[in-house]
């Protein structure tokens, strides 16, 4: 049976992503942010006594057109509130109260477009798109396949099969990407004195936004020395490990590459405050291209109907078109539980993941994996050694826009040799490396493309990127019949054509394609 192991996001009713994309692809404008102005208020919030709960942070999103937010501002203390940090440019404010009726309150002040909690209680989750636990390479590893490197490869990238499915290694022969292209990773946080990744960082761009407003403390980037999470560096090594005779090389290993960390401790939680953090940071530091293998906690689905999950919605739809408007082609990973998100209906185990998980059944039209179904949003699915959607792999017509190696079993696909695992191999903290498979590890394969691509063109808009994204990639028509696990059943359904379908999109990334 397939591997249902992790989450992912993104909803568009209809793929506007890359399809769209591709028709205006000459058109010299990209896409507009949402407003950012920050509404102000005519009336304040009512002095209701406050009914005592925990402290939890919330977003406040200001009616666009209403002047600034100090009026909100005002609001918000008088309801019980503390504002973090105001994001007047997109009209968001983070707030910390201990009012449990906060929201409630705020909501009805003039000037307030939506609010809500962004968690139910700080208990550990996991959100990232990765599947199981990574596999370390051993020394005896290492000696082997360094052994069956040829001349110009660096030591381990005999192992790595998904440089080849992609073109990776012919596209290095013509270049390695600009060092004038930044990539940022928003994630748990990047191991920046790793020797794969210590070449290619940009310091400068780098951050951490785990309580919503950004801390430039030297090494805040850095996964948390207790407990920290693996993710972060190797999803920076897939897109940006250096070629110089060490460990892995990476899809585009001439760009530089920012950690933006966003996670709390561990890699459990990618909570709403964090996330708008991520993108305003990349719209406002020249960042080219981000890479977002997770989903927003603790709703894999935000439902447009509940005012909590309606406001976190709002809020990165309007952090994401900002960051696009800037320049920025925002990524994201389709997620892991083999869901079609083109169904009628999902249902959904795992929300809210913080608390106590509740079944529901939900329209994927209507209730959103966030930021992966976000309107301007290039969403990838996870393809195996063999070419074909990854087992774990959600798809789905109208919301996959392209597709790339993000590993699976290797029982299911296993690759040519040398390589001997059917995961993707990058670096982890400590100066090792590690096999990891997902959605998660197939998204850094398109964000290295996206990067050589802006290397190729470096002054187009991050619409015509987006565009060139869809031009450049291999046509795949739909796998039918899909039976992974060889059992005679179907495990997927592939709806569409060769040129565009809900298993791979516009098609599977080629980097040689995209530095032609």
């Amino acid at each position: 049976m397939p591997l249902h192991i992790s989450r992912t996001r993104r909803a568009v009713a209809a793929s506007a992503g890359l399809a769209t994309a591709v028709a205006l692809a000459l058109l010299p404008g990209t896409a507009s942010a949402a407003s950012a102005a920050s509404a102000g208020a005519g009336s304040v919030a009512p002095k209701a006594a406050a009914t005592a709960g925990p402290e939890l942070s919330y977003i406040v999103n200001v009616r666009p057109g209403q002047g600034n937010s100090a009026r909100v501002q005002r609001a918000v203390a008088q309801a019980g509130g503390s504002v973090l940090q105001a994001y007047d440019r997109i009209g968001v404010l983070v707030v910390h109260s201990a009012n449990a009726d906060f929201a409630k309150t705020i909501r009805k002040v003039r000037g307030v477009d939506s609010a809500g909690a962004t968690r139910t209680a700080p208990l550990p989750a996991q959100s990232t798109t990765d599947v199981g636990s990574p596999k370390h390479l051993t020394a005896e590893d290492l000696k082997a396949a360094s052994a069956k490197a040829a001349p110009g490869e660096d030591p381990l990238e005999p192992l790595q099969w998904d440089l080849k499915a992609i073109k990776a290694d012919k596209a290095h022969e013509k270049t390695l990407g600009s060092s004038k292209v930044t990539v940022g990773v928003i994630d748990t946080g990047v191991d920046d004195t790793h020797p794969d990744i210590a070449p290619n960082f940009d310091r400068a761009k780098s951050v951490s936004c785990i309580t919503g407003k950004p801390d430039t403390t030297d090494g805040a980037w850095r996964p948390f020395t207790t407990g920290g999470s693996p993710h972060g560096t190797h999803v920076a090594g897939e897109i940006a490990g250096a070629k110089n005779g060490v460990g892995i090389t990476g899809v585009a290993p001439g760009v530089k590459v920012a950690a933006i960390k966003v996670s709390t401790q561990g890699g459990s939680f990618f909570y709403t405050e964090a996330v708008v953090c991520g993108f305003v940071w990349a719209a406002e530091h020249h960042i080219d291209v981000t890479n977002n293998s997770y989903y927003t906690d603790p709703w894999y689905f935000n439902c447009k109907n509940d005012p909590d999950q309606k406001a976190l919605v709002e809020a990165i739809t309007r952090a994401s078109k900002y960051a696009e408007s800037k320049g920025t082609v925002n990524v994201a990973a389709a997620g892991n539980e083999n869901y079609d998100f083109a169904a009628d209906s999902i249902t959904d185990p795992a929300s809210p993941n913080d608390t106590t998980p509740g079944s529901r059944v939900i329209d994927p039209s209507e209730c959103l994996d966030i930021p992966t179904q976000l309107p301007g949003v290039v969403t990838v699915a996870s393809t195996g050694a063999k070419g074909i959607k990854s087992s774990f792999s959600n798809y789905g017509l109208g919301v996959i826009d392209i597709a790339a190696p993000g590993g699976d079993s290797t029982a299911y696909q296993p690759p040519q040799a040398p390589a001997t695992s059917g995961l993707i191999l990058g670096p982890v903290p400590g100066g090792t490396w590690a096999y990891m498979a997902g959605t998660s590890m197939a998204t850094p394969h398109v964000v290295g493309v996206a990067a050589l691509l802006k290397s190729t063109h470096p002054h187009a808009s991050a619409f015509q990127i987006k565009a060139l994204l869809a031009l450049q990639a291999d046509r795949t028509p739909c796998t039918t019949p899909y039976d992974i696990d060889g059992d005679g059943k179907a495990d997927a359904v592939c709806q569409g054509g060769k040129f565009y379908n809900g298993f791979y999109g516009a098609g599977i990334t080629n980097a040689l394609n995209a530095v032609k």
